[in-house]
């Protein structure tokens, strides 16, 4: 870790205490990969760090606390996902190839970040605006570089001004997500991920462009 890292009383920790904080949260995520986020306690977290929930105190106010410490870190992450958009072209077979490439990163970054932000969402649906902020930074890192390219398109005469570019860009960015945090369900319902992945990336390249991909 870099950079100096403080306990909850302000005091700088040193490099055994940063290690310590690091292991809470580690054994917090993996934790919540596998229990319900309302499940999750601090002693649970502290006796499979090997430490006492005292020493959690020490880091983290609450459980909420350490969540919302490791989303900033998803948030972080989340900056790549920004390349899989920005200044990217959408004419024709390059559009679509922009469509499922974006399709493909974003579904694997959610893969990846999964118990996060689920508890993201549901932090979002409860209306505790902490976990809204981070969830809107996470999709902004998509929505704001969807917004820009649909402008172009518009300013280019090849996307109607009935087109609003930031709702259609919001648009577009929740059905991301919402997908995203569904995979598991639509398998449930016999869609493969081989079927999900060009499905999801039409609707976002006729979202885009107003229309079909190339064949």
């Amino acid at each position: 870790m870099t950079g100096q890292v403080r306990t909850v009383d302000g005091r700088v920790a040193g490099r055994r205490g940063q290690e310590t904080r690091q292991k809470l949260l580690d054994c917090l995520s993996e934790m919540l990969s596998t229990s319900p986020y309302r499940d999750v306690k601090v002693i649970d977290v502290a006796r499979m760090a090997g430490t006492s929930p005292a020493t959690f105190y020490q880091y983290f106010p609450d459980i909420e606390g350490a969540v919302l410490e490791i989303a900033e870190g998803v948030a972080k992450d989340a900056a790549r996902l920004k390349e899989l958009v920005a200044d990217r072209s959408w004419a024709g077979k390059s559009g679509w190839t922009t469509a499922e490439e974006l399709v493909d990163g974003f579904l694997g970054f959610a893969k990846e970040h999964e118990s996060i932000l689920r508890v993201l969402d549901l932090g979002t649906a409860e209306g505790d605006k902490r976990f809204n902020k981070i969830r809107l930074k996470i999709l902004n890192s998509i929505s704001q570089s969807l917004q820009e390219g649909i402008k172009e398109l518009q300013a280019k005469g090849r996307v109607g001004a009935e087109v609003n570019p930031n709702a259609m860009a919001g648009l577009l960015t929740t059905l991301l997500s919402s997908v995203s945090g569904q995979q598991k369900g639509f398998e449930a319902l016999g869609v493969k991920p081989k079927d999900l992945k060009p499905n999801l990336a039409l609707l976002i390249y006729l979202g885009v462009t107003g229309k079909k991909p190339p064949k």
